[in-house]
């Protein structure tokens, strides 16, 4: 630590910087918070540095994450979200709306940003806007001064807009506020009731149906509504947030073919885990296909290692068949997906220790997200530097010049990074979680890729080991 309170250190390892479409062996000097120097080796001094080793990366961006506070701090305050952040590499995080009071008007979101302060935290908190009132989508918020007061976008997340004029007109005003609108895509209509994806494996837990078209259909119908607005407000923007189907994608794929200003994410569950972890498999989602590419029948190779049920793994959208994930991941390697978000959805118990079809539904994940990509990585699955740019540059550009993000290895800023073991695993269990949400599949399970030190604005926002 310097006199003035910034982080000193030399770091050696393997950087992967997509802002600067460079990677590679590096030996980095931090100088009282400042990335004062960047040493691009080769020859013998870059021996031992390697992709596999030490990785220095820019500080992770999470534009989907719920801290539950104002209103549910049971399941995780403001403080412990920080912290669990920062565990999990992440520098900056976008939180959603969906707090009681909803975050529908700017002392709301006042409230937050105390709260944040409060922490000591460097980690930077952002934060969305509800699209409509209280998020019961009977009319719009106060989108004029939500976007004064300095929300990243607009969203409902939780439920999608069901009223196509109410999407058409936040897309409108958002759009000229230069903000996204980041849209939860759900046919409500044909969810009712629904505990896991519709098809073989829900038929045989005896779990209700969630059909692939719920999410695909209300995709499809906020493509089509944008395609109408953005002739008349070009600086519109749609984001769909967690697809988890082919279908989905394929919608995507084309609405980005047609010039349309449309974007989405996907989470590390939807990548890394399928329908049958709710059966007891614990296999990754590229372990689950056969050499065809289709789903393998957990039932007849072996693979429940288990017990069914587990509702940690009861998500909305529900985990997708291997084939989905497989897509998914293809999204992200083509360009169609622009970022990995968490989806950091920690509950309580009491709210998950439950019959499977009444738990709520989320996993806390942001602590995992990392090793979970990291695994998705080693299985090439995707390439570490498209990896990297999908949790760093992918979100900030999504999130766009007013959330102020500039996510990269920058000399002479003050140092956003994260030094990741990459050849060490870590165990993941209720005590070594920073996030009171406990609920994750992975409990008791090591996982690749152990963190640090994470530095925000030059200052120390993790360490260990």
């Amino acid at each position: 630590m310097s006199a003035n309170g910034g982080h000193d250190a030399t770091i050696c390892g393997w950087a992967v910087d997509p802002a600067a479409g460079r990677e590679g062996a590096v030996e980095a000097v931090v100088r009282g918070g400042v990335l004062e120097r960047l040493t691009w080796l080769s020859g013998s001094a870059a021996d031992g540095l390697g992709p596999t080793g030490r990785l220095i990366l820019p500080g992770l961006v999470d534009m989907h994450a719920h801290f539950r506070e104002p209103g549910n701090e049971d399941a995780e305050t403001v403080a412990t979200g920080l912290a669990a952040a920062a565990r999990g590499g992440f520098t900056a995080v976008a939180l959603m709306p969906n707090t009681t009071p909803a975050l529908d008007d700017p002392s709301v979101l006042a409230r937050v940003r105390a709260s944040a302060a409060a922490t000591g935290s460097p980690v930077r908190v952002l934060a969305y806007g509800a699209v409509t009132a209280g998020r019961k989508g009977e009319t719009l918020s106060a989108m004029g001064e939500l976007a004064d007061a300095g929300v990243v976008g607009f969203s409902d997340d939780g439920a999608s807009v069901g009223s196509a004029t109410l999407m058409r007109n936040a897309l409108a005003y958002a759009g000229a506020f230069g903000l996204p609108i980041v849209d939860h895509p759900e046919d409500a209509t044909q969810t009712a009731g629904a505990e896991a994806s519709e098809g073989y494996v829900a038929t045989v837990l005896g779990l209700r149906g969630w059909p692939v078209a719920a999410e695909a259909g209300s995709v499809a119908r906020s493509i089509a509504i944008l395609a109408d607005v953005v002739r008349d407000v070009p600086g519109a923007r749609l984001h769909l947030t967690h697809l988890s189907t082919a279908a989905s994608i394929a919608h995507v794929r084309a609405a980005k073919a047609a010039g349309l200003p449309v974007t989405c994410d996907v989470t590390p569950h939807h990548l890394a885990f399928t329908d049958e972890w709710v059966a007891g498999s614990r296999r990754w989602a590229w372990e689950a296909l056969d050499a065809e590419g289709r789903a393998r029948d957990p039932w007849a190779d072996g693979a429940l290692a288990a017990p069914p049920f587990d509702t940690s793994l009861r998500v909305n959208p529900p985990l997708r068949p291997a084939e989905d994930a497989a897509a998914c991941r293809a999204a992200l390697r083509d360009g169609t997906a622009d970022a990995i978000a968490t989806d950091h959805a920690p509950h309580t118990a009491v709210d998950k220790h439950v019959e499977f079809g009444w738990a709520a539904n989320g996993i806390s994940g942001i602590e995992t997200a990392l090793s979970t990509v990291l695994a998705a990585v080693a299985a090439g699955e995707v390439p570490l530097m498209r990896a990297v740019a999908l949790l760093t540059s992918g979100p900030a550009a999504v999130l766009g010049p007013r959330a102020g993000l500039r996510p990269g290895l920058r000399l002479g800023e003050p140092a956003d990074l994260v030094v990741v073991d990459a050849d060490a695993s870590w165990a993941v269990s209720a005590a070594s979680l920073r996030s009171k949400g406990k609920n994750t599949p992975l409990l008791g399970r090591a996982v690749p890729g152990a963190v640090r030190l994470v530095l925000a604005g030059g200052r120390v926002a993790h360490a260990e080991g």
